[in-house]
């Protein structure tokens, strides 16, 4: 599945918000080497090394499209990097210290047994940060996999989508912390987002949500696909003077390995 860089930062002031409301609970002091997994274009692991001039600060994505938009930031700065792996694969080294990971682990099937293994070959006293979508449920992601699994679709798309299963709530996160012996807290916000333009929420969603719906079909498939679902849409985000009033949950989970 190719990513858009360009598509997934139009939104950027929405999409940024949640990674500081998370990464603002970290509370480490000089940490040796942070991490962020699922980096995407590297905007947000930048300012991780903005904070912590003094940290190895990397940032681990699968997607060349993504890497080849971030590489300028690590241009002049030894301390900043980027790294073309599968989170899948990933494992903490030795300083590892800080791992941050915004919104990508919805992505990764099986995350929450990587994040035992993660927490447990963590050091005492590292951190570790995620937050993930939390409306999987809500109209924007209920309407497509009605579409998808539609007559029209399901040979191509029926097993496409990922639904609630995809990510846990937040006392789920919290256990797992808790269980691997660290301090913790997780909570949930749903961000009340005006987004202007007559099908902003479409425009939203085609930066992650719709990625693998456009994978798989062609251009023109494409085209109307989106316009079923854009028609969708405009119901149950209805403009308004002010824009479509976007409801955006994520739950969001931060833990301090004890010493």
């Amino acid at each position: 599945m190719k990513w858009d860089p360009a598509q997934y930062v139009q939104f950027g002031d929405h999409r940024d918000r949640p990674f500081f409301d998370l990464t603002g609970r970290i509370h480490a002091d000089r940490p040796v080497q942070v991490v962020d997994l699922g980096c995407g274009p590297g905007n947000l692991t930048a300012t991780l090394a903005e904070r912590w001039p003094g940290a190895e600060v990397v940032g681990v994505d699968s997607s060349q499209e993504m890497l080849a938009k971030a590489a300028h930031l690590a241009e002049g700065n030894p301390s900043l990097r980027f790294e073309l792996a599968d989170i899948a694969g990933w494992k903490p080294s030795a300083e590892t210290d800080v791992v941050v990971s915004n919104a990508a682990l919805q992505w990764v099937p099986g995350h929450q047994d990587m994040m035992r293994s993660w927490l447990q070959d963590l050091r005492p006293g590292a951190w570790f940060a995620l937050q993930v979508p939390g409306n999987f449920n809500a109209p924007s992601h209920a309407l497509m996999r009605d579409l998808a699994a539609s007559q029209r679709w399901a040979p191509k798309l029926g097993q496409v989508l990922r639904g609630g299963e995809s990510v846990g709530e937040p006392a789920d996160y919290l256990h797992i912390l808790l269980d691997a012996g660290y301090a913790a807290d997780a909570w949930e916000t749903t961000y009340q987002q005006v987004l202007p333009g007559r099908d902003a929420v479409l425009e939203w969603v085609r930066g992650t949500a719709l990625r693998p719906v456009l994978a798989v079909l062609t251009a023109e498939e494409g085209e109307e696909f989106e316009a079923a679902y854009a028609a969708a849409l405009r119901e149950a985000y209805p403009r308004t003077g002010h824009g479509a009033v976007f409801p955006f949950r994520r739950t969001f989970a931060v833990g301090r390995k004890r010493d």
